[in-house]
């Protein structure tokens, strides 16, 4: 038996769903999970799990069922003839699935041990990419899992409680407060005076309260980034009207895109308890925002029974242009002519973070252009790793000790050094020299580099690192932190040979050492390397100062 289901109204005549069983049945689950097999869940299925707990998913019961996945794909609905524009599934590897039985009960647990549900599987079948792609613009993939949930508790959260807001909650806080209309905004990125101005236009004209909605559903690996957004939220918000504007957060991991990604964007919005929904606005490059009007046409071509069924209006976000001799945003066709006017991009917001530059009021206001620069601070202030990759013999170890003493001279900072045979000696002293250990190796020098990047160190790392694929895992991991610069030391094999004092070239010639790097076993050469530096041809100062230049040139140094 589940508690609150018949709460709240829901979209098209359905229910509010409330998964989360009486206390009575809670305890039963709790002591059957003694021994049940567990299920650990990824932050990102917790977020789906959550919504179907809480009612964001309604009028879901649990994770869909193989017809239902299929009809949903196909047809744009439930096998029941619901509108429904997205397959909820518990996705799994192959690995895992394979445990799977249909009829068996699972707990589903947090990465801690915590366990918000049970699932009693229905059915376990591999995801129809194919299809996928072709209707949702995106392959998820993975072995899919359909199945009945039963709730104990939320996954548990400790950030913004305030603002964590369920369904019925916020109902119940929107019944209170008055409000008769809301028109939500929902948005993965911090709201600018640009988002600001459309926003409070569009909720006046329709008579509307104003949702800002933020996605908050997982600490993404910068985590300080995660809570300047969300600070940067409560900032913004006060520059609402506060009579008529709320902040909350939603459980989702990321929002979906494309028209079927609206559609369940708009069922989450009625769901909490939106009549409107802002579309468009979200800009993540150097171009101005998008036109909402294109991505509304689009939705209302292909989903236009849905759209109409969940009773949604979509409210597309226009190109908005800052006009100056009036200090604010219009819309790009009310901008009177002559007017000099400027488009919002977050490409120049982030490079004047970057770079330190001043961030002028018209593209945000002080205090929320303050939450951000604190979790991104400019370039000469944030951390770097200079990875060296080569062959053994071509000059890694030196040039990566001459930089690090060049980095002290001028920076003052601490500046670690990942030379390839002392990570042997104390991080991979248990590795072999097969394909599978050389990759471990080089990840954990990556993930090493990756702490100290992310606490704004300098890390320099000098491994050979022969294989592209966990050179290009290294950089993605440390990208997110701070800078990346791969330096490939291409020196000519014939002039490493010359150099070896330890003879290793010739014993892997003659066969005493198997899978030698550039010998018996391959050197994949970087394709895009940001610096490539032959020591045969350039002294050491020389080629250290290129790489200084480099740094200079990013703006790493100052």
């Amino acid at each position: 038996m589940t508690g609150g289901m018949e709460t709240l109204i829901a979209p098209y005549g359905g229910r509010l769903i409330n998964l989360i069983v009486d206390e009575a049945r809670a305890a039963a689950l709790r002591e059957e999970a003694r021994d049940l097999p567990d299920l650990d869940l990824s932050r990102e299925a917790l977020c789906d799990l959550e919504l179907l707990l809480n009612g964001g998913y309604s009028p879901l019961e649990g994770y869909c069922s193989r017809a239902d996945y299929l009809s949903i794909l196909r047809a744009g609905r439930l096998t029941d003839g619901t509108w429904w524009p997205w397959p909820v599934v518990l996705r799994l590897d192959a690995k895992r699935a394979q445990a799977l039985v249909p009829g068996g009960r699972y707990a589903l647990r947090d990465p801690e041990g915590f366990m918000p549900a049970v699932l009693t599987v229905s059915e376990v079948w591999p995801a129809d990419e194919a299809l996928e792609a072709a209707v949702l613009g995106q392959t998820l993939g993975g072995v899919c899992v359909g199945g009945r949930v039963e709730g104990v508790a939320f996954p548990p959260r400790h950030d913004f409680l305030d603002l964590r807001l369920a369904p019925v909650q916020l109902r119940a806080l929107f019944k209170r407060r008055g409000y008769k209309r809301v028109i939500a905004y929902q948005t993965a990125q911090p709201v600018q005076r640009v988002h600001e101005a459309f926003a409070v236009e569009a909720s006046l004209a329709r008579e509307a309260n104003l949702l800002v909605h933020g996605v908050a559903g997982v600490l993404p690996p910068n985590e300080a980034e995660y809570f300047a957004r969300v600070r940067a939220w409560q900032a913004a918000v006060k520059h609402l009207p506060p009579a008529s504007s709320l902040l909350s957060v939603l459980p989702l991991a990321q929002l979906p895109t494309g028209p079927r990604g609206v559609m369940l964007r708009a069922i989450l919005a009625r769901n909490f308890g939106a009549a409107h929904l802002i579309v468009g606005g979200e800009d993540t490059g150097d171009t101005p925002l998008r036109r909402g009007a294109d991505i509304v046409a689009e939705v209302e071509e292909k989903l236009a029974p849905a759209l109409d069924a969940v009773e949604v209006e979509l409210v597309p976000f226009p190109r908005m242009l800052y006009v100056e001799e009036k200090d604010q945003f219009m819309g790009e066709e009310e901008v009177p002519p002559g007017a000099r006017a400027f488009a919002y991009s977050a490409g120049e917001f982030h490079r004047r973070l970057d770079w330190g530059l001043a961030i002028p009021a018209w593209l945000a206001w002080p205090d929320v252009a303050a939450a951000l620069q604190r979790a991104h601070p400019p370039r000469h202030q944030q951390g770097f790793c200079v990875f060296f990759t080569g062959l053994s013999g071509a000059g890694k170890s030196t040039l990566a000790k001459a930089l690090q003493i060049k980095l002290l001279e001028i920076t003052g900072r601490q500046v670690t050094l990942l030379d390839g045979d002392i990570v042997r000696k104390h991080l991979s002293s248990e590795l072999g020299f097969s394909r599978e250990h050389r990759e471990i190796n080089v990840r954990r020098i990556g993930f090493v580099a990756s702490e100290i990047v992310k606490h704004r160190g300098i890390a320099i790392s000098a491994p050979i690192a022969p294989y592209r694929e966990s050179r290009r895992a290294v950089r993605e991991l440390i990208r997110q932190y701070g800078g990346f610069f791969e330096v490939y030391v291409s020196t000519p094999i014939e002039v490493c040979e010359a150099r070896d004092r330890k003879g290793l070239y010739a014993k892997a010639r003659a066969g005493l050492i198997q899978a030698f790097t550039g010998v018996s076993d391959p050197y994949e050469v970087p394709a895009h390397p940001e610096l490539s530096l032959d020591t045969s041809q350039l002294t050491v100062d020389e080629a250290v100062q290129r790489i200084l230049l480099t740094l200079e040139r990013e703006g790493y140094l100052r």
